[in-house]
């Protein structure tokens, strides 16, 4: 049984469109693939509803939140949510507030670049953007690709959209002890994303899984593209001893990465315990 735990559609950051990734997902020799798009559950119905046989769908979304590192600075961090109930009040208000603020921050960095004689028209860029897509970087990155300021969307980050770029803002992003209440309280579960992905900058601390353990995580994501041989062990012994999920996805993108959808999978007992935690949460809801 072969299960990915963590792809993007063009929902989000991804190139394919949610019913072409179930499609490719069942020719990778995939038996489970879970939507995982950033902060929206937009691609559910065409993925269920162009569902191959043979393939099961996990509904989840990846939600961008905030921790602290080390030296208690703020650090951005991901938080993969399975099993969720979309339509909760609290997964759509903030919902509706990440998108808003992200438009908000992507024409201020489409301007930035304009004024520096960047070819980019930032009212133009986000206009043809739908109002429902959780915009970001990813995007502006391809509009410059076609621009022909780079060849690549990494060719753009690495000189333009990097974290100390002048072009660069920040997020607004959630709180993840906040996100993890709000998942849970919707009747999810939720997974640490590549929390050792070193090649993206700061990480967290060991300590901060064990706080978050605490207060409802439920698994980590140890076997990652960007993770490691000896973070992927470290992770694996926090997780044994706090009790966590141990999880393995690719983080597919599409033609955004090089990464292909399968290159890391989740062990079918793992995954069957994040799907019945899922179900204990929703009884005792």
């Amino acid at each position: 049984m072969r299960i990915d735990l963590h792809t993007h559609s063009c929902a989000s950051d991804g190139t394919d469109d949610p019913s072409a990734l179930v499609r490719i997902a069942a020719q990778a020799g995939l038996d489970v693939v879970a939507l995982t798009d950033h902060d929206t559950t937009a691609g559910w119905a065409a993925a269920a509803e162009a569902l191959p046989a043979g393939l099961s769908l996990v509904r989840g979304a990846e939600f961008s939140c905030l921790s602290v590192d080390g030296q208690g600075k703020s650090l951005s961090v991901h938080l993969l949510a399975y099993l969720f109930d979309p339509e909760h009040p609290a997964v759509l208000a903030e919902q509706r507030r990440l998108r808003q603020e992200r438009r908000e921050r992507l024409l201020r960095m489409a301007t930035r670049l304009a004024d520096d004689g960047y070819p980019v028209d930032p009212t133009a860029f986000l206009g043809r953007l739908p109002a429902d897509l959780p915009v970001g970087r990813p995007h502006l990155a391809r509009a410059l690709v076609e621009e022909g300021v780079a060849s690549s969307v990494n060719e753009v980050f690495v000189k333009l959209l990097h974290s100390s770029s002048p072009y660069y803002l920040p997020r607004a992003d959630t709180p993840v002890r906040r996100a993890i209440e709000m998942i849970t309280a919707a009747g999810g579960v939720c997974v640490f994303a590549h929390p050792f992905a070193r090649s993206r900058g700061r990480v967290v601390e060991p300590s901060t899984i064990e706080e978050l353990a605490d207060a409802g995580l439920a698994g980590v994501e140890v076997d990652h593209p960007d993770h490691a041989p000896e973070d992927r062990a470290a992770l694996r012994g926090l997780a044994d001893e706090l009790g966590l999920i141990v999880t393995g996805s690719s983080d597919y993108h599409g033609a955004n990465k090089s990464i292909r959808i399968g290159a890391e999978t989740t062990d079918p007992d793992a995954y069957h315990r994040l799907v019945e935690k899922a179900r204990a949460i929703t009884v005792l809801g």
